[in-house]
């Protein structure tokens, strides 16, 4: 079994329900589809019914009828959700007509639903854009307790099951914070453990990455990253953590135990913290074109409730893996 199959299998085991705003899209369609007939997730659609179903007869999806489907035009508990809404952002909307409209908007609704119970995570972004998605996220879930910063991994899969764990390891942040401090890099690391674990399953041994190890080279770039290390050991001693390491140093057992003998990280790493999104953006799309690794993800980590955004060049198998990767973080319960 491969990784993908194998998080489809663990979605499985715990069912959760997940909504998905962009219900009169087709991939997104296909997608409800196949984790309904697979049992994978239990599916709360937002659109309208009528156009859902035809959608669905004209591409031949059989299942959908078993996903709640709910038109945020007109659905029984539109007042609870404005009520819902006015509550958590009363002082930044001018008039309950405004919050009338923003609940009317289904990637709004979605974080309400999310917010109140109704669904576990919401997976978004095959037509909307990354700012649209997130915006409500960041206004009604809002972040962890103790978390500031929401970040980006990636699952990094490779032919090559000596690399990390049986050919896996996260990289982070390689999407959403340009340029975090040492404490917000220390949440991204822990984070990233965290989503490891409840994802891939694997024990995290985290790794933060810089040009120097164990101070082999001095410059406020490497003070950032020796300092988000300590502060990262302090938030979650459960975890195995070290820092700072050059990314061979990380991953090379021969090369980890010449540079840093002391860690119980080095050479042996399989969570991967990059410094700065332009170092993890550029390393993982390199490693994905030129080592030929499968990049699985953004994975968004650090909201209070497990919200993912998808390209909008996604595949309907994109779409089916995101379901069951929130389906994941949902029950983990982080």
């Amino acid at each position: 079994m491969n990784f993908i199959e194998g998080l489809r299998e663990e979605a499985k085991k715990n069912i959760q329900k997940i909504v998905l705003p962009e219900g009169n899209e087709e991939r997104t369609l296909e997608a409800a589809d196949f984790a309904l007939t697979n049992n994978i997730a239990n599916i709360i659609l937002l659109g309208n019914p009528t156009e859902i179903k035809e959608i669905a007869q004209k591409n031949n999806l059989k299942n959908i009828d078993k996903a709640q489907i709910i038109d945020p035009n007109n659905f029984d508990a539109f007042e609870k959700y404005v009520g819902l809404l006015l509550e958590i952002r009363g002082k930044k909307i001018k008039s309950r007509e405004d919050a009338e409209k923003l609940v009317r908007n289904p990637l709004y609704l979605a974080t309400l639903l999310v917010k109140s119970g109704a669904a576990d995570g919401e997976v978004a972004g095959a037509e909307n854009s990354t700012g649209d998605v997130l915006r409500p996220a960041f206004q009604i879930v809002k972040t962890l307790p103790g978390i500031s910063v929401v970040s980006g991994a990636f699952f990094m899969v490779f032919d090559n099951k000596k690399i990390g764990d049986n050919g896996i390891i996260t990289f982070a942040d390689c999407a959403v914070h340009p340029n975090p401090t040492a404490s917000e890099l220390a949440e991204i690391a822990v984070a990233s453990a965290r989503t490891t674990k409840a994802i891939a399953g694997l024990d995290p041994r985290v790794a933060l990455l810089s040009f120097s190890t164990k101070g082999s080279a001095k410059h406020e770039m490497v003070d950032k990253v020796v300092e988000a290390t300590a502060i990262a050991q302090k938030m979650a001693p459960e975890f195995k953590i070290d820092g700072e390491l050059q990314a061979d140093a990380a991953i090379i057992p021969g090369i980890g135990s010449k540079k840093a003998p002391d860690s119980e990280i080095a050479g042996r790493a399989n969570v991967l913290v990059f410094p700065t999104l332009e170092v993890g953006n550029i390393t993982y799309k390199l490693v994905q074109r030129l080592a030929g690794a499968e990049a699985v993800g953004p994975v968004l980590q650090g909201m209070a409730a497990p919200i993912n955004d998808l390209s909008r060049g996604c595949s309907a198998d994109d779409i089916i893996n995101m379901i069951a990767i929130t389906s994941l973080q949902a029950a983990d319960k982080f």
